[in-house]
C-alpha cells in the first residue's frame, strides 16, 4: 500500500525542483544566449513611459536598445525600470552615462555592481560620454567643462595630445573609464573623429556616426581600421542629417546606411530618436516611415547572415604617428580649432592636404574595402594583413585595382 502514491509522488519532485530553477532562469534573464549582430534604438528622451513605449513599438524586429538619456540615468528608479522593461521585452541594453558619479549620484557604483547579476547577458554595458573624438576636434577638448579644458592647456605637440587624449576617464577627476575596467564592464560611444585614439582610451567599442554630409566609405574605413587593428567590435549609429526637422534621413535613405554598416561588418547598428524643437521640448524624430524601414532591414538580416555579405578590408592607407586630423573635408581641425591658444602654437599642418587627398583616391578606388590605420602601433603586424598598404605622404597617382 506504501508504494501506491510513488507514480505521483514523482512528478512532484520534479516540479517541485524545477519550480525554483526556472524562476531564477527568469530572473536574471537567461545567459549564453549574446547574438553575432545587435540592432536597435537610441532613446533620448527623458520619460520612462516614452521609453517603454519605443520598447513596445521595436520589440519584434530589434535585439539592442540604448538608454541614452542623462534624465533618466540620474535617476535610479527610473533607470531601473527601462532597463527591466527592455530585458523583459529580451532586448539587451546599453546605459548612457555623461560620467559614473561617486558623490552627486553615489548609486552608479552599487547600480553597476550590481547589473550583471541583475540583468545577465542583457547588460551590455555603459555608453560613456559623447563624441569624445568630435569635442575634441571642434572644441579642443574631449568633454565640456573647466576640468578637460585645463588639461590641454600648455600643450606643446600632437603626441601630447594624443597622450592626454587617450588618458580620458583615467585622472582622478575623471576616472569613469577605470570604474568600467575594474568591473570589466565593456565601455562603448559613438563618435564622427579620432576613432583610433578612442580605442587607444578604452572603448571596448565605436559606433561610427552615419548622417550629415560625410562620406560613409571613409568614415567606416577609420572606425573599423581602428576597431580591427586593436581587436575590437564597432558599430554604426544613423544619426542626423538636417539641422531642422525632419532631422534624420528619410526611410529608404537610413536604410542604405544600415545595409551599407551591415555590409562593412559593423556588429552593432543603432538609429538615433531625439531631436528638440524650436521652444526646446524633446521629441522624438522617427516615423512610421523609418520604423519600417528598421523592419525591413531586421528581416534582412534574419534571412542573410552577416558573414555571407561582409566586405573584407584589403587595402590600407597608414596614417602617421600622433595624427590627430577630423578628415571630414579637406581643412578640418587637428587636434582641436586652430585659434585655441595651444592649438595656435603649433607649426603649420603640412600633412592634411595630402592625406585628404590620398584618402579621397584610394576610397573612390577600393570604397568599403579601404581601411585606415595608423603608424607606431605594432605596425609591422598591421601591415600584413593587407595585400597593399599606402603611406600618408606617397604620391598616388594610379591605386592598384
Amino acid at each position: 500500500m506504501k508504494f501506491k502514491g510513488l507514480p505521483l509522488l514523482v512528478p512532484l519532485l520534479i516540479a517541485f525542483v524545477a519550480v525554483p530553477v526556472t524562476y531564477l532562469s527568469y530572473t536574471t534573464w537567461g545567459t549564453n544566449s549574446e547574438p553575432d549582430f545587435y540592432f536597435g534604438v537610441s532613446y533620448g528622451l527623458n520619460s520612462t513611459q516614452g521609453a517603454k513605449s519605443l520598447i513596445d513599438k521595436v520589440k519584434d524586429y530589434t535585439n539592442l536598445f540604448l538608454i541614452n538619456s542623462w534624465d533618466i540615468t540620474i535617476n535610479e528608479s527610473a533607470l531601473t525600470e527601462v532597463a527591466d522593461y527592455a530585458a523583459d521585452a529580451d532586448l539587451h541594453f546599453m546605459v548612457y552615462f555623461s560620467f559614473i558619479s561617486n558623490q552627486t549620484y553615489s548609486w552608479h557604483q552599487t547600480w553597476l555592481d550590481n547589473a550583471e547579476h541583475r540583468w545577465g547577458d542583457k547588460f551590455l554595458g555603459v555608453y560613456l560620454y559623447d563624441e569624445p573624438g568630435g569635442w575634441q576636434i571642434e572644441q579642443g577638448q574631449w568633454n565640456n567643462g573647466t576640468t578637460v579644458k585645463k588639461l590641454f592647456q600648455n600643450t606643446s605637440s600632437p603626441q601630447e595630445a594624443a597622450e592626454k587624449f587617450v588618458g580620458l576617464g583615467t585622472s582622478p577627476n575623471y576616472n569613469s573609464m577605470n570604474d568600467l575596467k575594474r568591473r570589466g564592464i565593456p565601455a562603448f560611444t559613438s563618435d564622427f573623429a579620432l576613432y583610433w585614439y578612442d580605442y587607444m582610451a578604452g572603448y571596448s567599442s565605436v559606433f561610427v556616426e552615419l548622417g550629415w554630409n560625410n562620406s560613409r566609405v571613409q568614415q567606416i574605413a577609420l572606425c573599423r581600421g581602428a576597431a580591427q587593428s586593436m581587436g575590437r567590435d564597432w558599430g554604426a549609429i544613423i544619426t542626423w542629417t538636417y539641422m531642422q526637422p525632419p532631422y534624420i534621413a528619410s526611410g529608404p535613405e537610413i536604410l542604405q546606411d544600415m545595409h551599407t554598416a551591415y555590409e562593412a561588418g559593423a556588429k552593432y547598428i543603432t538609429v538615433f530618436d531625439w531631436a528638440k524643437n524650436a521652444e526646446g521640448n524633446a521629441h522624438s524624430i522617427l516615423t512610421e516611415e523609418h520604423f519600417a524601414a528598421m523592419q525591413q532591414f531586421w528581416n534582412y538580416t534574419q534571412n542573410t547572415p552577416q558573414d555571407t555579405q561582409t566586405i573584407e578590408a584589403k587595402v590600407a592607407l597608414m596614417l602617421p604617428e600622433y595624427y590627430g586630423g577630423g578628415l571630414r573635408w579637406a581643412d578640418d581641425n587637428v587636434w582641436g580649432p586652430t585659434n585655441l591658444t595651444w592649438r595656435a602654437s603649433w607649426p603649420e599642418d603640412t600633412q592634411t592636404p595630402l592625406i585628404w587627398t590620398n584618402l579621397n583616391k584610394l576610397s573612390d578606388e577600393y570604397g568599403l574595402e579601404l581601411n585606415v590605420i595608423f603608424d607606431g602601433h605594432h605596425t609591422a603586424d598591421l601591415m600584413k594583413q593587407y595585400s597593399k598598404v599606402y603611406l600618408w605622404n606617397e604620391n598616388i597617382t594610379n591605386p592598384q585595382p
